[in-house]
């Protein structure tokens, strides 16, 4: 390879590179003016001289093309067709240059640029199904607003988050936390190839970098840096959606917060943000007051269920005795376990388990990944 690399190469490189982290290199950006070509041609004893770079560090720049295949790694991104987008690009996200650690570049698939306003939606990996219903339908509207909806694509509320902006032809950035050749979860694939379809799918990692510990408090603060504001639905007091929230707490972005129950693991996270000052929101209304955006002059966006469902609810009709018992344990919105289904209404098991099985085939409640039941 040519000792000859331009700009783009050299950020491509520093990008990459073990022990340089979005801190140190930002400092080194800073110490060389933004000439990423002059830090990898810089001597060990200058790049010493940077606060927080350590020997391993120094090392690992004067080396760089030991750690770092280039020329492979374009050809994996034209083979991809993926892009690497600089900050020097009118691509790349306005507001995530503003964050002190900003990546210097991002790997993006996906024709579409971000071009408005982004919120982001983020909560647990476990969703609840009301939670999961509830990011759905803020995605749904904020996207049908004019909203770029953005999440991290994982199991559970950023799931619902991009299908609920899909659903509406809206727009939706997916923020990974690995490289782009690999799928995490694997078993969201196809919301994958939709995403980089009709938005986009972007990391700051390169190829073959798989994800850890390390890499999704890495993806949160992209996913906060990028976007307006956060909006938390369901999160326990330790769930990564907390890192995502402190993020956008230092980044100066608006921190809005959905309420949940105060039985469930899954909301002590929510309330303890909105002990701590976050904003509580209830409806997008709220959403919309806090970012002092009008309601676009078009239909609201439906937030009720479809006639099937809402007619179901408010009837009981078909159901058995057992099945109308069981049923109302669900009404306040209860996570069940059969156990205490049996306790509570004194029938026998068999008959709690019939009960169940046959409101679970009518759709009216779901079985979680737990063995308990919640209505749908």
């Amino acid at each position: 390879m040519s000792n000859v690399i331009t700009q783009r190469q050299a950020m491509l490189a520093l990008n990459s590179l073990p022990l340089v982290g979005p801190v140190m290199l930002r400092r080194l950006m800073d110490e060389f003016s933004g000439d990423a070509v002059a830090v990898l041609g810089a001597s060990g004893s200058r790049l010493a001289q940077v606060k927080g770079v350590g020997p391993k560090a120094v090392d690992v720049l004067v080396r760089w093309q030991q750690h770092f295949d280039l020329l492979r790694e374009e050809a994996r991104l034209e083979q991809s067709n993926t892009r690497f987008v600089i900050q020097e690009d009118a691509g790349f996200p306005s507001l995530l240059k503003e964050i002190y650690d900003a990546p210097i570049g991002l790997y993006w698939q996906g024709q579409y640029l971000v071009d408005r306003p982004c919120v982001a939606i983020v909560g647990t990996r476990r969703a609840t199904l009301y939670g999961r219903s509830v990011a759905k339908r803020f995605a749904s509207e904020l996207a049908r607003m004019g909203f770029c909806i953005v999440s991290g694509m994982a199991r559970g509320t950023d799931t619902a988050a991009h299908e609920g902006a899909l659903e509406v032809g809206g727009k939706t950035v997916a923020v990974c936390g690995c490289g782009l050749d690999i799928i995490y979860p694997p078993e969201n694939l196809e919301l994958y190839k939709e995403i980089v379809a009709k938005g986009a799918v972007v990391s700051e990692f390169c190829f073959g970098r798989r994800a850890d510990r390390q890499t999704f408090p890495m993806r949160n603060r992209i996913v906060a840096g990028m976007s307006e504001a956060v909006i938390v639905i369901e999160s326990d007091a330790a769930g990564g959606s907390m890192i995502t929230a402190r993020f956008a707490g230092e980044q100066g972005r608006q921190l809005l917060v959905i309420p949940g129950r105060i039985d469930q693991a899954s909301s002590a996270g929510c309330h303890q943000l909105i002990r701590d000052g976050a904003m509580l929101v209830t409806s997008v209304d709220d959403v919309l007051e806090e970012l002092r955006y009008a309601r676009p002059a078009e239909p609201e966006f439906d937030f009720g269920e479809d006639d099937e469902s809402t007619a179901s609810a408010d009837s009981c009709a078909g159901m058995s005795e057992s099945e109308r018992l069981v049923f109302a344990c669900f009404e306040a919105g209860e996570l069940v376990a059969p156990d205490s289904l049996c306790e509570r209404l004194s029938l026998r098991p068999s008959e709690v388990s019939v009960a169940l099985m046959s409101l679970e085939l009518k759709r009216r409640i779901a079985k979680r990944g737990d063995g308990r039941f919640e209505a749908t």
